[in-house]
């Protein structure tokens, strides 16, 4: 079973660019598709971005694509979350996620880190 560990939040004014990391102990990130997924105050949570242990990547928001970028490190057993030109929409706890397989819901879940941009 994999644990995932989120970093790299913080404050940020509107423009601005953030790198989040999620660390993963347990097992190796290579047999997992591996997402990020955010929630702000009032809204539901919501997929931002996924990646496949073959690197194909799909994107769940429109609003973020030309922006965010996921990579991993499958050395590292760590997933990033590039996150550029930043607006005050962002803000949000993100949250890592894994899953086993193509189908199916995220399984695994980090305890989130806290992202706010500033207008």
């Amino acid at each position: 079973q994999v644990q995932l560990a989120e970093s790299g939040g913080g404050l940020v004014q509107a423009g601005d660019s953030l790198k989040l990391s999620c660390a993963a102990t347990g097992a190796s990130i290579s047999n997992y598709v591996m997402g990020w997924f955010r929630q702000a105050p009032g809204k539901e949570r919501e997929r931002v971005v996924s990646i496949t242990w073959t690197g194909d990547t799909t994107y769940g928001r429109d609003s973020v694509k030309g922006r965010f970028t996921i990579s991993r490190d499958n050395a590292k057993n760590t997933v990033y979350l590039q996150m550029n030109m930043l607006k005050p929409e962002d803000t949000a706890v993100y949250y890592c996620a894994a899953k086993p397989s193509f189908q199916g819901s995220f399984e695994y879940w980090g305890q989130g880190t806290q992202v706010t941009v500033s207008s």
